[in-house]
This record gives C-alpha cells, structure tokens and sequence, in this order.
C-alpha cells in the first residue's frame, strides 16, 4: 500500500521525544508538514521542528497542557491560523504511571486518566471540524496495557482501556468523513533503554524481541492509507497478548 502524504498537515501530541518525534519524522519524510505538539520539552520540540524542516516541510512547535481544555483549542487554532487545515491527527503522548492500588492517589489517578484520556478525547474533539473538512484520520495510542489486566498500573490501564473504547465511539461519531483507528504497541525500545527492560518482554513473547520505532511508524503509516478500516485496534506487540 502506498500513502503519500505531501500537501498534507499531521499534528503529532507529544512529538518532542522518542515515538513521538519517531512518528512525526515518519510523516515529514513521506511527505507532510507538521504541528510538533509537547508539554515541557521545548528544547526538544524546537530540535524536531529544525530536523523536519531539513527535510523541506513547514513544521511549528505547539505547546500544550493536554489536562487543559482551553489549551488544547488555542492549539488547534494556531494550526488552522499558520497551517491552514489538518489531515492527521496522531495522538501519542501519555505517561505511565506506577500505582499500587493500596496507596493511588487521587492526584495519581487524575494524571493518568486526564494525560491519557481526556486529553485524548478532547484533541480529538477540537480536531474533528477540520478532519471532517479534510476527510482526515485519526490515530490514537492506546497499549497493551489497554487489553491486559496489569497490578500496580491499574489507573494507567483504566486510561489505556478507556482508549480503546473511545476510539470505537469516534469511529462511529465521525464516520464516513473521518476514521478513527487506535494502536495498541508492547514494550518498544529505544537508543538509550535499559537493556533488561527489552529482555525481559522478550522472554514473554513469540517473537523474542521489543519492538522498535520504526515498528511504529510503520503500523501509523498503515492506519493512515487503511481507507476501508476504522473503529479498529492494531496490537502491535510481538504476540504478548497471546501469552
């Protein structure tokens, strides 16, 4: 399947770093131009931002608390001021949160459900209007931890799972104009991981490894030309949730 995406605008949250500004570079280098949405790593997003214009696209820097409702909307403006539409909407970033159930705090369970999940749906809400102009899609991040029952994270996987079911009722609500697809990755490493984090999620799956951004990138470029998918997960998890 060939996609190209040139003439086309993505907005990547959390672009700033690791599969984040993976993904965003993916996309600048098939062809789009980019909003790189982060919350602290300015640096970081100015960083992307020179890269993805190395490559001849128009790229912007977008700060953004993704718990606040009025941020994300002053972000969704400032792209249609200085971009002028949006086709994709990837929405990666996340935190993960440990939580033992005992001891989870209310400010532990509202950091991950508002980064996580609100934040998900309320980008997705701000966007629609243009992605239905557009006839865009829609990509969200969930992870296994949206599908498998993980002690100690609990509040993250309420989050990741709330993502799952979120995505299937935006499929719905904005179908045909736009799709919604989620993915749903394992563990992915990346240059500078602990080495026994990838060791031992490979111990737990059939294809013995961790996955690898470029993993990512490629099921997002997938789920982007999917034209007759929507309302899907795609696990991307080396067969962990067979085990």
């Amino acid at each position: 399947m060939s996609v190209t995406l040139v003439g086309k605008v993505a907005l990547v949250t959390g672009a700033a770093k690791r599969i984040g500004r993976a993904v965003a570079l993916r996309l600048a280098r098939e062809g789009a131009d980019l909003v790189v949405h982060y919350s602290s790593s300015e640096k970081e997003a100015e960083s992307a931002v020179s890269e993805i214009r190395g490559l001849g696209r128009r790229a912007i820097a977008v700060r953004a608390d993704l718990r606040s409702v009025a941020e994300i909307r002053a972000m969704f403006a400032r792209v249609s001021e200085e971009l002028g539409r949006l086709d994709v909407l990837v929405n990666s970033a996340a935190n993960f949160l440990r939580a033992d159930f005992a001891s989870t705090t209310e400010e532990q369970w509202d950091s991950a459900l508002d980064t996580n999940l609100k934040g998900v749906f309320f980008c997705c809400q701000a966007a629609a209007p243009e992605l239905k102009r557009t006839r865009g899609t829609i990509v969200n991040f969930s992870d296994v931890g949206g599908i498998l029952a993980w002690t100690g994270y609990i509040p993250h996987c309420a989050a990741k799972a709330g993502v799952v079911l979120l995505t299937k009722c935006l499929a719905k609500e904005l179908g045909p104009e736009v799709r919604v697809n989620a993915i749903a990755p394992g563990t992915i490493t990346m240059p500078g991981d602990a080495p026994e984090i990838e060791a031992e999620f490979a111990r737990r799956v059939p294809l013995k490894r961790g996955g690898r951004a470029g993993d990512v990138e490629d099921a997002v470029m997938y789920l982007i030309g999917a034209s007759f998918m929507t309302g899907h997960v795609l696990v991307l998890d080396g067969g962990r949730t067979l085990m």
